[in-house]
């Protein structure tokens, strides 16, 4: 168990979602024995020299499009150290919270803190190829619980109607477990209980938790619960939250939920395989720069879940999450399947102001005909056949089937136009959308983009750079706060196969930003499993993360990553969005 003062390790493995007696210590990165070359040239280091902390400077980062962070990771509208609005109710009486707390001292074994000395003290880590165990008998549906800091229900991702006397149970636990470490003035982050570890997100008066067996580092789930977070913000503004809790501690927040549940869906199902919110970027399409530079689009062009391009008022960046959030409600299947021909929207805009709303205008302008769908949906069933047959278990074909309609849903929309406005002038908006649609079709850019993107020509493959050796890749521009990637291919074109790379590309990214409490960040990170190489690297310019043939030397290894980086600088203006029009 980690809270943030302490870090307790348990000692008895756990497989369900319940507080076990005695729990094992977790994993971490530092007994991976991992090894990191020299970021200067990419040459590996040699044995008993010091791994070199990465020294990355920010950037001059000048009324750029997307915001930019020093610590990429979503930050927050409300820090943790927020008191909580109402006061928790009673767990039950004083007898049985003392009792809770007893037992939770008694059970948990508290690992002293290292000194300050010693976490300014670089680590001497031997060069050797690691062997990283991610073989999973299938990867189970991580479970995601919000609730109120009054242990009111608010969100399940389980299916309606299962276990519900177990859920119950769950939320009394979660709200007694962060109810003791509240009242001791600290915050419970996680428990680590053999591979099923449950993270804790504190946003009050909400609390977040999220239950996973993927052995993904804890940053990732945090991360999820953030977005989740920030999702729900979309629907309820924080101040709006704020002032129904300070009236009636324990508000029923459903209520105002009510209809809302596919778009946390939708976002589960997003952040599932989804690298660039995983990195804090943008992933935009692949597409002939000419094709994106429109300067009369006060707009933003999104097609198959991607960005196009976007405009925004001069001396105003977005910032990558709120993109994130406004793209997953403009997929949701309500909208997506409206049959009015636009939508008009509120919605809040978390890092733009977390206290009020935007409207939002959605249009898809153009859709694929019917042969198109067909063809697509043939080929995406025929390769995803595998991945249903193999599912053993109900829910975890519920999750397959609902991420193959989400994917459907996306790429059978087609070429979707939103607009953001701060007022409710819906008729003014709504003219001025049309004359641009009639701009788009009058010079050909409507049908330019709609065969780019029917085509295919909006994403590539790895193998297609004939590097040798590269399965896949995944390069952010630190710059543009975007990043590019192909698309997957054998051997990782099926569903499992897909959720184990992302889940190393995540290893591989926390340990590089020292996202769970690593002594510092590094320069170059390296995993070796039995399947695959994977290979982080961090330099000012941009982020690299490949995977290769487990089979290639070391010196392929760098002359791959290398040859990666001068494919995508040769490629920038079509894999990146820049200099985007302003007004």
């Amino acid at each position: 168990m980690t809270s943030a003062r302490s870090q307790t390790t348990p000692s008895s493995p756990a497989h369900n979602l319940v507080i076990p007696p005695v729990l094992h210590s977790p994993p971490s990165l530092s007994n991976f024995n991992d090894h990191h070359f020299s970021a200067g040239n990419l040459s590996v280091t040699t044995p008993g020299l010091e791994s070199s902390a990465s020294s990355v400077t920010n950037l001059d980062l000048n009324d750029g499009i997307l915001v930019h962070e020093v610590d990429p990771e979503v930050d927050t509208t409300h820090s943790e150290d927020t008191t909580a609005v109402g006061q928790i109710d009673d767990v039950a009486d004083e007898e049985s919270r003392k009792n809770l707390r007893d037992h939770l001292r008694r059970t948990l074994s508290v690992q002293r803190e290292k000194s300050d000395s010693k976490r300014k003290t670089e680590e001497l880590l031997e060069i050797s190829s690691v062997s990283l165990d991610t073989t999973l008998e299938g990867y189970r549906p991580r479970e995601y619980f919000v609730l109120t800091d009054a242990g009111k229900p608010v969100f399940a991702s389980r299916p309606d109607g299962q276990d519900i006397e177990n859920l119950s149970s769950i939320m009394g636990i979660v709200q007694a477990l962060l109810s003791v470490f509240l009242d001791d003035g600290d915050k419970l982050r996680c428990i680590n209980a053999g591979r099923l570890r449950i993270t804790f997100l504190l946003r009050s008066p909400l609390y977040y938790v999220c239950a996973s067996t993927w052995g993904e580092p804890e940053s990732v789930t945090r991360s999820h619960l953030e977005y989740l977070h920030l999702q729900i913000l979309s629907i309820v503004t924080a101040s709006q939250l704020r002032r129904i809790f300070e009236r009636r501690t324990n508000f029923d927040l459903r209520r105002l939920l009510d209809g809302s549940e596919p778009f946390l869906f939708s976002l589960l199902g997003r952040m599932e395989l989804d690298l660039a919110m995983a990195t804090s970027s943008l992933n935009c399409l692949q597409l002939d720069q000419s094709l994106r530079a429109r300067d009369t689009l006060y707009i933003i062009l999104v097609a198959r879940g991607q960005v196009i391009t976007l405009v925004r008022p001069k001396k105003h960046s977005i910032h990558p999450a709120d993109i994130h959030i406004l793209v997953n409600t403009v997929y949701s299947p309500s909208i997506v399947n409206s049959p009015a021909s636009a939508s008009w929207i509120p919605v809040c805009l978390p890092k733009f102001n977390p206290a009020g709303f935007v409207n939002a205008y959605i249009t898809f302008l153009h859709r694929p005909d019917a042969d198109q769908k067909y063809h697509y949906r043939t080929t995406r069933e025929c390769n995803e056949s595998a991945d249903v047959t193999g599912a053993s278990h109900v829910a975890e074909n519920s999750q397959a089937a609902t991420l193959r309609h989400t994917t459907r849903l996306i790429e059978d929309s087609g070429i979707g136009l939103v607009c953001i406005s701060g007022g409710g002038e819906f008729e003014t908006v709504r003219v001025w959308c049309d004359i641009v649609t009639q701009k788009l079709n009058d010079d050909g850019s409507l049908d330019a983009l709609a065969r780019a993107v029917d085509s295919g020509k909006t994403s590539y493959f790895a193998s297609q750079l004939g590097i040798p050796g590269l399965r896949h890749f995944v390069y952010k521009s630190r710059s543009h706060v975007q990043i590019t990637l192909p698309a997957f291919e054998e051997p990782y074109d099926t569903l499992d196969a897909k959720r184990r790379i992302v889940t190393l590309y995540q290893t591989v990214h926390d340990a590089i930003h020292a996202k769970s409490g690593q002594t510092g960040n590094l320069k170059l990170q390296y995993i070796r499993t039995e399947k695959e190489i994977v290979l982080g690297w961090i330099t000012q310019p941009f982020e690299l993360y490949v995977v290769l043939s487990p089979r290639l030397p070391k010196t392929a290894v760098i002359n791959a990553a290398n040859a990666v980086t001068r494919w995508v600088k040769k490629q920038e203006g079509q894999l990146f969005l820049r200099d985007a029009p302003v007004f």
